[in-house]
């Protein structure tokens, strides 16, 4: 049995939030996420594989296009409860909301103390810096869409197709009613992705490396749980204004502010689980070591370390860390009966078999050539 969360009553204010309500009218239920005005056709790059026509089949449950497990039902998520399977809608990390009224607060009191000694004429340097966060925010996050908007290639039907349909698929798969811009960056080596808004825009962008034809990261799985994972964020609540105000604390609480984003980023590991979960395993071989030895990282192995890895300084680590250590983060992907660790390691279920035998990759070549995008 999966955990769950309540459904929120009501219809969301911002755009880029799910619309869980629209999905039980007919029109929406009977309407495909291609051709529309939200969701534009894109043209299939690869005349020879079948192109979907939506990521739901018109079966109870359908075959897999890419393999594996079978397809969700075709009832749509939005109608089902939040869970950590690949069906119905992502779970939000348990931890994250707590965490984050905690540093809201505490930001809210940092304000209010800022304000109230800039009026008693007390003024310093770090007093002007929270004056100044409403304006700060505002202008790195306008900086940063602008910089991507003159020096990014941007997704479309012609330019990236693959990546462009994949973000389109993902906002669908969310329930988002608009869809993101996504910009492809010159990488130059770097193995990275990342999301953010300004004003009522949002958009992704993923470094060159993740597309590079000669590299096996640009295996489809593994990049569509790369963008389902930066959507995520967004589909979330991750990248809004006043979200990003309210954790304007963060670079200033050690551990409490690197856990706030550390259950967020388990919260979008979930959203990409549910758009693409067979692109985990190479997606997480790909961060572990790289475009071109991704296929040589043994999943379930280093998974495992996750439970006898052990030691202060292995706590620490992960408790100052942004983004979950990679085995506790592969261990969480792979166990979908409960949330990612947050603080203590996981421990191997009673009755479990032991940890062992898996299966060798010496003799493979690393750089194998890219698979099609179906």
């Amino acid at each position: 049995m999966q955990p769950h969360e309540p459904q929120q009553a009501g219809p969301p204010v911002d755009p880029y939030t799910p619309q869980r309500a629209g999905w039980a009218q007919a029109q929406d239920a009977a309407a495909a996420p291609y051709g529309s005005a939200q969701y534009p056709p894109v043209p299939n790059p690869y005349p020879g594989v079948p192109y979907p026509t939506g990521p739901y089949p018109t079966a109870p449950y359908g075959p897999a296009p890419y393999g594996g497990a079978p397809m969700p039902p075709a009832v749509p998520p939005q109608q089902q409860p939040r869970g950590l399977s690949p069906f119905g809608m992502p779970a939000r990390h348990s931890w994250e909301i707590p965490l984050l009224i905690v540093v809201v607060m505490l930001t809210v009191v940092t304000f209010m103390f800022a304000i109230l000694f800039a009026a008693l004429g007390t003024i310093n340097e770090y007093i002007l810096l929270f004056l100044a966060a409403p304006l700060l925010v505002w202008l790195v996050r306008g900086q940063t869409f602008a910089s991507l908007r003159v020096n990014g290639v941007k997704m479309s039907p012609t330019q990236f197709p693959e990546g462009y349909r994949m973000v389109v698929e993902a906002a669908a798969r969310f329930g988002m009613k608009k869809v993101p811009d996504a910009y492809v960056l010159l990488g130059n080596g770097q193995i990275n992705a990342f999301a953010s808004g300004h004003g009522f825009r949002r958009f992704v962008a993923v470094y060159s490396d993740l597309f590079e034809v000669g590299g096996t990261a640009r295996e489809p799985d593994a990049l569509a749980f790369i963008i389902g994972h930066e959507v995520g964020h967004i589909a979330a609540g991750h990248v809004s204004y006043w979200r990003q105000l309210g954790m304007y604390l963060v670079p200033f609480l050690p551990i409490l502010g690197s856990s706030l984003i550390r259950a967020q980023e388990y919260t979008a590991d979930n959203h990409g689980y549910c758009y693409r979960h067979l692109g985990a395993p190479t997606a997480m071989g790909t961060l572990a070591a790289g475009k071109y030895m991704n296929t040589l990282v043994g999943y379930d192995e280093m998974a495992d370390r996750a439970a006898t890895e052990k030691g202060f300084f292995v706590w620490i680590v992960n408790a100052m860390s942004s983004h979950p250590v990679l085995t506790w983060r592969m261990w969480a992907l792979r166990d979908r009966s409960r949330h990612g660790n947050m603080f203590l390691r996981p421990s191997r279920p009673a009755g479990a078999p032991p940890a062992g035998n898996y299966p060798g990759s010496y003799g493979e070549v690393p750089a194998l050539p890219p698979k099609p995008v179906p």
